[in-house]
């Protein structure tokens, strides 16, 4: 541990597992004062043993997240992980799953942002983090139709939140991930492997193949840029979409 984040008061989404809860980990251990949230409080046991604060949160409930920002003012780090992986491409796509993924992977952005900023902006400080993905507006992944759209979306919203504060002292960045190990991959695994006849181990070596390193992400690599982006290291840093994806983008 280097202490690069004391001082920060950090809220995670989506802390139950994956990269959000590699995050949320991470930051403790740099000496942040954590608030892990996630929607099933049972996955946050590793977090509070950590000794994060750990509550339940549902990011598809306004009030919820106006609640949590009323109850945590002093929060300064913002890190949105919250989002859902739908397959597909636009002629699979139904109406509920365009509203739900977007409201998912973007509105609940919106909502946890609008409601921590005028903290950030009363301190004269903050930084916001979103994850969006290497697929999207940065490279077209097949069956990714509307994941893909949101992701894009947050990049957007990213750099239209950086533009307007970024002489307010709060600055706004986007991770864009490749493909990373995390459970939610391996449900993505198990999903594809029913739908196409593939055994599991052909769909993984699929995921795998896309990266020219070879190999998956590790949630702890994200993590560490995360760090970075929450730290005042990185205080000339905003706006950005900052990939790491293992050079599936070249």
């Amino acid at each position: 541990m280097t202490s690069r984040l004391a001082g920060k008061t950090a809220f995670v989404t989506a802390a139950g597992a994956g990269i959000g809860q590699a995050t949320a980990l991470a930051f403790a251990r740099e000496g942040a004062t954590v608030i892990a949230t996630d929607l099933d409080p049972a996955l946050l046991a590793p977090l509070a043993a950590a000794g994060c604060t750990t509550e339940k949160l549902d990011v598809l409930d306004p009030a919820a997240i106006q609640d949590a920002a009323a109850r945590h003012p002093g929060v300064n780090v913002l890190f949105n992980a919250a989002g859902y992986v739908h397959a597909g491409t636009v002629l699979d796509c139904t109406e509920e799953q365009w509203a739900f993924a977007f409201d998912l992977n973007v509105r609940s952005m919106y909502r946890t942002i609008k409601a921590f900023v005028p903290g950030m902006l009363a301190a004269g400080r903050g930084s916001i983090i979103n994850v969006a993905s290497a697929a999207g507006s940065i490279k077209g992944a097949p069956n990714r139709f509307v994941y893909g759209s949101t992701k894009a979306a947050v990049i957007g919203l990213t750099k239209a939140v950086a533009a307007d504060f970024i002489a307010r002292g709060v600055r706004c960045n986007a991770i864009c991930p490749g493909t990373v190990e995390s459970p939610s991959l391996r449900d993505r695994i198990a999903a594809q492997s029913r739908a196409s006849g593939q055994t599991p181990a052909q769909v993984e070596a699929m995921f795998i193949a896309r990266q020219p390193m070879g190999r998956l992400g590790r949630a702890e690599e994200i993590a560490a840029l995360a760090v970075y982006l929450a730290g005042d290291e990185s205080g000339f840093t905003t706006g950005t979409a900052q990939l790491i994806d293992g050079g599936w983008t070249l």
